[in-house]
């Protein structure tokens, strides 16, 4: 099927197979593998980016539910040598530990803010619920979060 998306500001157009996960796609056709494949069900959040603003689980849609969208995956969002805000906020409350769940986290934290500019610690734990940690206890995930809603 013919698939035009624009991921991270640049125009992509191109073949796909109709069962080609959005996720395959952005790592397999597009080399971006900042998005993480963790479970293959929806239930980690390794794979969240925004779609036209919003965040998705990139393992439960097609490719093609994606056509004449725009996507933004981790890989987007810093300006240059700039981070994002919450990628810096990450880095400086040690938000990560392996970094597996890190991409994901961090789209689905900004998506958060997106909707609420101002959590409290409890809006931060019931927002990023979807995504899992292996690693971490969320103390230091929830303080980056926190950290980059006062930035």
């Amino acid at each position: 099927m013919k698939l035009s998306i624009k991921v991270n500001g640049v125009s992509r157009d191109g073949d796909v197979e109709p069962r080609t996960l959005l996720v395959q796609y952005i790592r397999e056709h597009l080399g971006l593998t900042g998005t993480n494949i963790g479970c293959d069900t929806s239930s980690c959040g390794a794979c969240t980016v925004h779609m036209n603003g919003e965040s998705v689980k990139s393992c439960t849609m097609l490719a093609v539910q994606a056509d004449g969208c725009e996507v933004l995956t981790i890989e987007g969002l810093a300006k240059g040598d700039e981070m994002h805000p919450m990628q810096k906020a990450f880095m400086e409350n040690h938000g990560l530990q392996c970094g597996y769940c890190t991409p994901g986290m961090v789209m689905a934290a900004i998506g958060l803010l997106k909707e609420n500019p101002s959590p409290t610690e409890e809006d931060v734990r019931i927002g990023l619920e979807g995504n899992l940690c292996r690693c971490t206890g969320y103390h230091n995930i929830v303080k980056s979060v926190l950290a980059a809603a006062k930035s």
